[in-house]
């Protein structure tokens, strides 16, 4: 793949990534902010302490600045997400374009999102301790490398054994490896468990599926919306010649 294909799968990455941030925004704004609304008031409602003023209204968190965050981290996940995909085309199977990009969206979703997101879920405001945040964080993204770095080499490991086994013996094979390994990774990393006391239940798994929802419909559209572009750059509909055109618009002659 040369320098001017991947700089143009790059930019239409950017694009889609963009589009599919436009309909993450959207969801966030419906589902997610009402329920941050809500774990705001009760954090204000049991706090013993009143802060000084807001420097940023929430008027303008939940609008302009849930617009800016979203929209900018759309572009740049669009980004990454291209280079990526202009790595693993070809390597992942012999699919087309739209079917490339549709596959990767949902590894991606997968290792990058819905395995963290299993152990370290998303907490609202009011819910964990700030004495743990650096650690919770630290422990987050070391989930996510983790994950990435086992899908990678489950992958690896079906190409590898499939030869012997089949294609279908060895996507079952490594991804019960990628399970199993998962699993143990969930054993070994600590567990948190700061949800205040009277907490409603029911607004934490509300938030939490709110943010899953995002995370879906950012991942799903983005592969949706790229392997459309990215099948005109890679599989162009060919051109009739402008001598087919113009035969088209003439009459056949009669002979005399």
């Amino acid at each position: 793949m040369n320098s001017v294909t991947v700089r143009n799968l790059l930019v239409r990455g950017m694009l889609a990534g963009l589009a599919a941030g436009v309909l993450a925004l959207v969801v966030a704004y419906f589902l997610g902010e009402p329920r941050v609304d809500e774990a705001i008031a009760f954090e204000e409602a049991h706090a013993h302490e009143h802060g000084g003023e807001e420097l940023v209204s929430r008027a303008m968190q939940s609008t302009g600045g849930l617009s800016t965050g979203v929209l900018v981290y759309g572009v740049a996940f669009g980004g990454i997400a291209a280079l990526a995909y202009c790595f693993a085309l070809g390597r992942i199977g012999r699919f087309g374009p739209r079917a490339s990009a549709l596959l990767l969206a949902g590894a991606g979703l997968v290792a990058v999102y819905l395995v963290p997101f299993l152990k370290y879920p998303a907490n609202p405001p009011a819910v964990g301790d700030p004495d743990t945040l650096n650690q919770r964080t630290a422990l987050f993204l070391l989930m996510i490398v983790l994950s990435v770095l086992l899908a990678v080499a489950a992958v690896i490991l079906g190409k590898r054994l499939a030869p012997r086994l089949g294609n279908w013996n060895a996507t079952l094979a490594a991804g019960a490896s990628f399970v199993l390994a998962v699993g143990l990774a969930y054993a070994f990393l600590p567990s948190f468990n700061e949800a205040p006391a009277g907490f409603p239940a029911t607004l934490l798994w509300q938030y939490r599926l709110a943010t899953l929802a995002i995370q879906v419909t950012l991942w799903t559209a983005y592969g949706l919306v790229f392997g459309l572009l990215a099948e005109r750059v890679l599989a162009p509909k060919p051109a009739r010649a402008e001598g087919e055109k113009a035969a088209e618009g003439r009459a056949t002659p009669v002979a005399h």
